[in-house]
């Protein structure tokens, strides 16, 4: 058993959680062999899997979409390869764009003109992205805010009540995009233009509900979009395979930020580097950016808030009663 590894070591050598590789094996992705004692243990062949699993979510699959690709199956492949080609030569362009300007600032040295603090920062910054500055509303007390190189996917979230409707909808008004509420309906006139993601969305897992057809008509729009609690109406795999086909967006369309409680939705394991997480304190403390790894401020209060109902009723105080 010596080239076999425990579930905590394996997890962190594939700089995972142990509850993706539970996730994995409950999904048939994974088989560890058990120990004389119980215990899981991975060995090398599962640790080979688990990485293609892992590299495979890095590039916005759903484990829907991973079960399929692991039998052979093809199909979905070019929609995502697409996205992931588009995403790097974004950064190539940046790159290309930085080396120039560092090529000008020397040249301007040589030339006995030194550059001012402001030019080296505008250069030596990639990318400054979007960023908001406002007070915060109600139920804070309208402590500045800031969120800066905001990136194509934010999640909000936060437990019962900590404000995170209100700071969406601020948000939404400082960067002149659509707050889509909860009272969402479908618009005829997008349906043909869905309906190609419908059917999509369908083929990883998703089930095709008016709630969803309102989702997508929303996102739809061509300024940044804010929803409020996504998952509304959708369940488990059309969640799942949604969130999937966001992270393949274009990267140049405009920000998307999404309100959730949900762990298919916000899945910690498969946050990528174009993603970022607000977190809304229960005790009314300002809002923050939560890094996703394990020992980061906020990281467990934020795992808390993903948990299963009941385990988050029980955190928050509340009594749930099954009728």
């Amino acid at each position: 058993m010596s080239q076999f590894l425990n579930a905590s070591d394996a997890a962190r050598r594939l700089g995972i959680s142990t509850k993706a590789l539970r996730l994995y094996e409950q999904r048939g992705l994974l088989a560890p062999i058990r120990s004389d004692a119980g215990w899981r243990a991975y060995g090398p062949e599962d640790l080979e899997r688990a990485s293609e699993i892992v590299a495979l979510r890095a590039l916005g699959f759903s484990l829907a979409q991973v079960a399929r690709i692991l039998k052979g199956d093809a199909s979905g492949l070019e929609p995502a390869l697409a996205a992931h080609q588009a995403s790097l030569e974004g950064r190539v362009r940046e790159l290309v764009e930085a080396i120039d300007g560092v090529r000008a600032l020397r040249g301007d040295l040589a030339r006995g003109s030194a550059p001012s603090a402001s030019e080296l920062a505008r250069t030596l910054i990639l990318t400054p992205g979007l960023h908001v500055a406002f007070d915060l509303p109600w139920p804070w007390g309208g402590e500045p805010f800031e969120l800066r190189d905001i990136p194509p996917l934010t999640y909000i979230t936060g437990p019962l009540g900590s404000g995170k409707t209100r700071l969406a909808i601020r948000i939404a008004e400082q960067i002149d995009g659509v707050f889509l509420d909860l009272d969402r309906a479908a618009d005829p006139s997008l349906q043909p233009k869905i309906e190609a993601t419908v059917g999509l969305l369908v083929q990883d897992g998703a089930t095709d509900t008016a709630a969803l057809r309102a989702l997508l008509s929303g996102l739809e729009a061509s300024t940044p979009v804010v929803v409020d609690l996504i998952e509304q109406g959708l369940d488990r795999p059309t969640q799942e395979a949604l969130i999937a086909h966001l992270r393949r967006r274009s990267p140049g369309m405009p920000p998307l930020f999404v309100m959730t409680r949900s762990s298919s939705i916000l899945d910690l394991d498969a946050l990528g580097p174009d993603e970022a997480v607000l977190f809304c304190p229960a005790n009314h403390a300002p809002p923050f950016r939560v890094a996703p790894f394990p020992g980061t401020p906020g990281y467990e209060a934020l795992a808390s808030c993903l948990a299963p109902p009941e385990v988050r009723a029980r955190s928050e105080g509340v009594i749930a009663v099954r009728r």
